[in-house]
């Protein structure tokens, strides 16, 4: 496991920092810089969160880029708070502000929780919100960060092609080999979180997955298994999705960790 500081740069490419107790995210994010990460994606869930990680992004410049949106996995907004959500996003396009569009998707794990228990799920109204961000992605040409998992990630894939998005960021993937071979053929990215390290599923995705179209992802404060069992979920553990990654491609670490700044940079213009 990656213990010391690298001598290479990493971006954690999803992470929530305003799910962090407050006190602790200004500690989090300069020990994580301080350990040689050189930016966050910091995703949002609904427009309150937008908005903290708003004013996290105008503290940290250049090395905090947010992303708007509403996840998936919670209520759906009602529909004054989504009109008021797509105003403002609308809004800091129009002033030249510097954000992605996410966390959006579709709610795999409440939908499938629902039928385990036999309750009814309408699915509809989840699958037209996504559209709606994917077609507001396309239109200011942002990028679009999603949870979208296992059978979701086709119906996904539909919304994205249907209004030709371009950059697409499926964060902490599992899916079919199906919608894996649609997303590489779209140039779609992919990034992976500290279970690289332990869990055969996503070791299998990284494994196969064109090295250019990876990114390395922490999702905290999410906590993890395996080797990071017990521990808080910080920046720093991009480190040993790096170093998984490398061992995977059968690729020195350094090269690999370049590959992949280089692709975080490029994918959200960091």
């Amino acid at each position: 496991m990656a213990r010391e500081s690298p001598a290479f740069g990493w971006i954690d490419a999803h992470i929530h920092v305003d799910k962090y107790e407050p006190g602790e995210r200004e500690r989090l994010l300069a020990e994580a810089y301080a350990a040689g990460c050189e930016a966050v994606v910091g995703v949002s869930m609904n427009l309150e969160s937008c908005r903290a990680n708003r004013e996290l992004a105008l503290r940290h410049g250049g090395r905090f880029l947010p992303a708007y949106g509403h996840h998936p996995e919670i209520p759906l907004p009602e529909p004054d708070e989504e009109a008021k959500l797509f105003a403002w996003i609308r809004r800091l396009h129009g002033a030249g502000e510097r954000f992605a569009i996410g966390e959006v998707g579709l709610p795999y794990y409440t939908r499938t929780e629902a039928e385990k228990a036999g309750r009814p799920f309408d699915e509809g109204p989840h699958l037209a919100l996504l559209d709606r961000f994917a077609a507001l992605a396309a239109e200011l040409d942002r990028p679009i960060v999603l949870h979208a998992v296992y059978e979701d990630a086709e119906k996904a894939c539909d919304a994205l092609e249907r209004h030709g998005v371009r950059r697409a960021h499926f964060h902490w993937f599992k899916g079919p080999e199906a919608a894996v071979r649609r997303m590489i053929a779209r140039g779609w990215h992919v990034s992976v979180t500290p279970d690289v390290v332990y869990e055969p599923e996503i070791r299998e995705l990284a494994r196969a997955y064109p090295l250019e179209l990876l990114m390395a992802e922490t999702d905290g404060p999410w906590p993890h298994e395996g080797p990071f069992a017990g521990r808080p979920t910080t920046p720093a553990m991009v480190r040993d999705v790096i170093q998984a990654v490398a061992g995977l491609k059968g690729l020195g670490l350094e090269e690999t960790a370049a590959a992949l700044l280089a692709n975080t940079k490029r994918f959200y213009g960091i």
